[in-house]
């Protein structure tokens, strides 16, 4: 009788680092995670600790291979997932003369809007597939330049973390195609560094790591660092993906038109195409899964923490009442939006709380309620939130559609799933079948099955349609379905016109706060 074989997937995540135990046919054994701080001591920073971070996965793979029924022997590979466009800078020695600046930090915000304004962004845009943002490494490349630039000139490479940790494990800096597509530096077409990008942000290719598909393998573990983990030293380490493409490929939708919609703390909707594509508005970016496979989509900053933000300074009183009652307090905020009628009777919420990537790539976009009347209470606002993060993911979707069509399917993810008034929202604000697969860990699922791929164990990426189920699907409503398209104009519109109003309101904001 052969042995059960397994794999190991993980996901550097922004909040916590995660290692699953697959068996070979997808099925999860045992998985752990560690969770490490988001320091922001202001608007505008968000960093992390990278050797907490390194430490985290080293912690991750060892606790699940303790906890584990597989032998050192049994694991295939270790393939990788980690969070987009962060960066460190290394001295030539490796270590950290930064923290690591993540996605979400800001500072680079002037130089986002002069390289968007004065220094030729968009042509760069078209060429590299990510948006001119300060979460764009391309940007934070000139802060650091203009703004730190002890720091950069000492600095002898600029890393993402999950190059940082491949390093640190094999003492060579490589890059995977994926988190390459996503640093604002990379030629989509020419699967290479963009000279013009390189030069803009005033970078050498000697200060960037060596760029690698994601199939890549590496082998020969730093021997101290294989007995922590409890692995051979020959195992394959696979270099994988970015966490977002890895999860349309976890909750299969790799097919042409399937469509991944994903809400968690903030929020994604990503599909699949068979080359690059970008889009001549700037709306939505283009990263890489393999040399065959483009992921197209947007991210929103704002979509589970809304939820929360209602939670905590709207609804103290229903948090009392679900106490006493020994119900959880969204499932009561749920029911209270669930009283009112779909569009919230006439009021439309701007889930701009934190700035918006897509579709607006506007860093001073802020949240509103637009409709207040004095009919509305409570239960509106609360109604009008979720409403609103489901309508800027559907404009997303909208600026999607004029490259790929109408979708055929929508399967969607993340926390949001748990509710199933916002479920059916999605349902009819996208006037679709929305599907929620069982797929709990999509972007460590995903990594093992590009895994699978790169070790040549399967020959196609349609494996993963074996390895996932549908555990909830709801269709549209056809009432519900004709406000939500009454009110979507309306929605759009008002954001579109408040551009120089969110610049003004943030630059107050910031002078006065």
């Amino acid at each position: 009788m052969s042995k059960t074989m397994y794999m190991i997937g993980v996901d550097i995540g922004t909040t916590s680092t995660k290692a699953v135990l697959f068996e070979e046919n997808g099925k999860v054994v045992t998985q752990a995670s560690q969770g490490y701080p988001l320091h922001t001591p202001n608007a505008s920073v968000a960093e992390q600790d990278p050797d907490q971070i390194f430490q985290a996965v080293l912690y991750s793979v060892q606790t699940v291979m303790n906890q584990s029924p597989a032998s050192a022997g049994q694991v295939l590979f270790v393939s990788f997932s980690s969070a987009m466009h962060s960066v460190i800078a290394v001295d030539a020695d490796g270590k950290p003369l930064t923290a690591c600046i993540t996605w979400a930090d800001n500072r680079s915000a002037e130089w986002s809007d002069r390289l968007k304004r004065e220094l030729g962004g968009h042509e760069i845009y078209l060429r590299t597939g990510t948006p001119i943002h300060p979460m764009s490494p391309l940007t934070k490349l000139m802060w650091l330049r203009n703004d730190m630039p002890d720091v950069f000139r000492k600095a002898a490479k600029f890393v993402s973390i999950k190059e940082y940790v491949f390093a640190k494990l094999f003492g060579h800096y490589v890059v995977d195609y994926s988190i390459a597509s996503c640093t604002g530096l990379f030629n989509l077409e020419q699967l290479d560094w963009d000279e013009e990008a390189l030069r803009v942000a005033g970078v050498s290719r000697e200060q960037l790591s060596d760029l690698v598909p994601t199939t890549h393998q590496m082998q020969g573990l730093n021997p101290a660092y294989a007995e922590q983990m409890g692995l051979p030293q020959h195992t394959p380490f696979v270099i994988g993906a970015s966490d977002g493409v890895l999860s349309n490929l976890g909750v299969d939708a790799v097919e042409p038109g399937v469509v991944a919609a994903t809400i968690g703390t903030s929020g994604a909707i990503r599909t699949v195409v068979d080359r690059p594509v970008t889009d001549p508005k700037g709306r939505i970016f283009c990263y890489a899964l393999t040399e065959r496979h483009w992921v197209i989509g947007g991210p929103i900053n704002n979509g589970g923490m809304l939820f929360r933000w209602v939670r905590d300074e709207l609804a103290a009183s229903e948090i009392d009442t679900a106490k006493r009652l020994g119900l959880d307090a969204y499932d009561l905020l749920n029911q209270m939006a669930q009283r009112v009628q779909p569009g919230a009777d006439g009021l439309l919420f701007h889930p701009y709380m934190t700035g918006e990537r897509a579709p607006l790539w506007n860093a001073n976009a802020r949240g509103s309620f637009f409709g207040l009347t004095m009919h509305h209470g409570k239960e509106h606002m609360i109604r009008a939130v979720l409403e609103g993060v489901i309508f800027n993911l559907y404009s997303v979707l909208l600026a999607m559609e004029e490259k790929i069509g109408r979708p055929k399917k929508i399967h969607a993810t993340g926390g949001f799933s748990r509710s199933p008034l916002w479920r059916q929202m999605m349902a009819d604000i996208f006037d679709q079948t929305v599907v929620i697969p069982e797929s709990f860990e999509s972007s460590c699922l995903g990594a093992v099955v590009l895994g699978l791929y790169a070790t040549g164990r399967v020959d196609s990426l349609n494996v993963v349609s074996g390895m996932v189920g549908s555990t909830h699907e709801h269709k549209p409503i056809k009432e519900n379905a004709a406000i939500y398209h009454e009110l979507l104009p309306i929605f759009i519109s008002v954001s579109r016109k408040l551009e120089e109003e969110y610049e003004a309101i943030a630059r107050f904001q910031k002078k006065h706060i």
